[in-house]
């Protein structure tokens, strides 16, 4: 038991700069609108692990410590006891153990390929706009007290110095800044269209700018985006093609009718058509969406701006912190960042959940293989005067290699099949966070078994090979 205590402490003691350096890991993957966890080394948990770590050290070093004082000492002494404090039970319970190692290590193989998969499908979606080059901040004049008409008139000469700026190729802006778990929503009334209280006319909203489409690169299908509108002349919206497809407009969108809430006055007019593109969420579908002219909007105290343009992030802000300084220095700029750097952001928990399994999985098949190696190691030298033997009888190192690995190979069959069914079972319950794929797909777990047999493999050759190597001379002789 002393043994085996001063061996833990050991491994706790290298450890904890493991566990630093994987707060820092994840701290570092959290966006800085995101940091809801408390990354800090808490006594409380410190203190729970190391009473935790004993007792699990204790009890397993328990089972080899009472099967030792056991022995009877005559024929230990005559038959190189060191060797004979293994027995059948003792034996099963070893096969045991790496058994569960292994259905393990497979369950978070396959979690850590799903993730991974459904990192790679998240990364190909299509936002429906060119996020390229395209920085994004925030601009809020109402948090200092500005009134309806300032905002607006900021708004306004705010976005055309921005696209003044030297690099900066176009410029626009939203109220509801993209993808950024943002929502502005309403039923409305179309033209040509029969609702019931029943029906789901819910669509949703955002005020832009004249330039924002062109600068957001979002392709218009039919007629125009917004002219330089006055908030005194005639209701206007674009919408997008889910727009058209929920209230069944087809081509004759473009100058059909439509106003929110249920009425039969439909003051607005619409006069164009975008294509889908992604509102609050990257892995959500394109909802139906209205857009309508800043210029129009009650009163709007914060503004998403977009700026396409060559400079660095750094750079950009630079000019753009030039430009705030001209109107008000205490202007905040919120959430200064490239539309990339957003797309990430929105689905960081996908990145976070596939690192951290991934990671898990990592630890796990080095544990299982070292596992794998010690058993393997530990049978062999149990076993020394029966291969011996064998080998003095004329058995061929082969036969002696295939016995050793007989030996694993059950507990792999067992251990894989237990961890694939545990995996699907995990993959049901956390569907939601699989995009692009379901548990179901059976080329992840496929690759995940052939990675993990070709761990059980490097973690056994060794053993067989000793095995194999033996001196049946001295193995008798039981040197």
């Amino acid at each position: 038991l002393v043994e085996t205590l001063l061996l833990a402490a050991a491994a706790a003691l290298v450890s904890m700069p493991l566990t630093m350096s994987a707060l820092r890991g994840i701290e570092a993957m959290l966006p800085p609108s995101n940091r809801v966890f408390d990354l800090t080394l808490d006594g409380a948990v410190v203190a729970s692990t190391i009473v935790l770590a004993v007792l699990s050290t204790f009890v397993f070093g328990l089972i080899p410590a009472l099967k030792l004082i056991r022995v009877d000492v005559n024929p230990a002494r005559e038959t190189q006891g060191a060797r004979q404090t293994g027995g059948k039970a003792a034996a099963r319970f070893r096969a045991t153990l790496t058994t569960a190692q292994i259905a393990l290590s497979m369950a978070l193989l396959v979690l850590a390929g799903w993730f991974a998969q459904s990192l790679v499908n998240v990364a190909r979606v299509d936002l429906g706009f060119r996020a390229e080059s395209l920085a994004a901040f925030t601009i809020a004049p109402e948090r200092n007290g500005y009134a309806a008409a300032q905002s607006a008139a900021l708004f306004t000469r705010l976005e055309e110095e921005f696209a003044q700026i030297p690099g900066v190729t176009a410029a626009g802006a939203a109220h509801i800044a993209l993808i950024d778990n943002s929502n502005w929503n309403g039923n409305v009334s179309v033209e040509g269209f029969e609702a019931t209280p029943e029906t789901d006319t819910n669509v949703s909203l955002n005020f832009v700018s004249p330039q924002f489409f062109e600068t957001l690169e979002l392709a218009l299908i039919r007629g125009t985006g917004f002219e330089r509108a006055l908030s005194d002349g005639p209701p206007v919206a674009v919408v997008n093609e889910r727009f058209v497809e929920k209230f069944g407009l087809g081509d004759d969108a473009v100058g059909k009718r439509m106003a929110f809430g249920a009425t039969q006055d439909l003051d607005m007019e619409i006069v164009g058509v975008v294509r889908d593109a992604k509102y609050s969420e990257v892995k959500a579908d394109p909802p139906p969406q209205v857009f309508r002219p800043r210029a129009q909007a009650p009163f709007l105290g914060e503004m998403t701006f977009y700026l396409r343009s060559s400079l660095g992030l750094a750079e950009l802000r630079s000019a753009v912190m030039g430009v705030l300084a001209r109107h008000d220095a205490n202007l905040p700029l919120i959430n200064f960042l490239t539309v990339t750097q957003q797309a990430r952001e929105n689905v960081f928990l996908d990145r976070f959940m596939g690192t951290l399994a991934g990671a898990l999985a990592a630890i796990a098949v080095v544990l299982a293989g070292v596992g794998i190696y010690g058993v393997l190691s530990y049978g062999v030298v149990q076993r020394l005067r029966e291969i011996g033997l064998r080998i003095a009888l004329g058995a061929a190192p082969k036969t002696v290699r295939r016995m050793v690995l007989r030996q694993i190979a059950w507990m792999a069959a067992i251990g894989i099949a237990i961890g694939v069914g545990l995996a699907l079972l995990l993959g049901d319950v956390g569907r939601a966070l699989l995009f692009g794929l379901t548990p179901s797909d059976p080329f992840v777990p496929a690759a995940a078994v052939l990675a993990l047999l070709a761990v059980i493999a490097a973690a056994a050759y060794w053993p067989a090979r000793r095995a194999a190597l033996v001196d049946p001379v001295t193995a008798l002789r039981g040197d």
